[in-house]
């Protein structure tokens, strides 16, 4: 079975990650979407919050699941029995610091990643600059699904 992982913090979830989720699954018997948690970073979206909006946003379907996960993504990885890491990639520089990472997990566990290039029409959306939006009062909702704009 090829059970594909799909980490990140989705703080909040966007159209680009949305995009990739979609043409992942496709190519999975089983998609886990791992929200990471991360003591150290200050996160807009509670955790609730943003599996919620997950869910909202992917119609869930009996192929995909949604988790959350502390500490290193490669020891979730092995727990969960990952077949591989999926990442998009938005540009030159997210492939070059992906890329490093995924050498990492290769080396530390065997696992291989797969990188989606972004949709052009997605690719300079990140959830940085829409949190920066949000917190400036600035009109985001060109880039998030709608349980991400009915929040507010």
């Amino acid at each position: 079975m090829k059970r594909l992982f799909f980490p990140g913090s989705f703080d909040p979830i966007t159209l680009g990650h949305l995009d990739i989720i979609k043409r992942a699954r496709v190519i999975s018997d089983e998609l886990i979407i791992g929200i990471g948690e991360n003591s150290d970073k200050k996160c807009l979206y509670s955790l609730e919050e943003r599996i919620n909006f997950i869910s909202k946003s992917i119609n869930p379907k009996s192929n995909v699941k949604i988790m959350s996960y502390k500490g290193l993504t490669s020891d979730f990885c092995l727990k969960i029995k990952a077949s591989a890491i999926i990442r998009g990639i938005r540009s030159f520089k997210d492939f070059e610091y992906e890329k490093d990472i995924a050498e990492i997990n290769r080396k530390l566990i065997g696992i291989e990643t797969l990188f989606f290039l972004s949709d052009s029409k997605y690719s300079f959306i990140s959830s940085s600059i829409v949190r920066e939006l949000i917190l400036n009062k600035g009109d985001y909702s060109l880039f998030v699904p709608n349980a991400v704009k009915n929040s507010r």
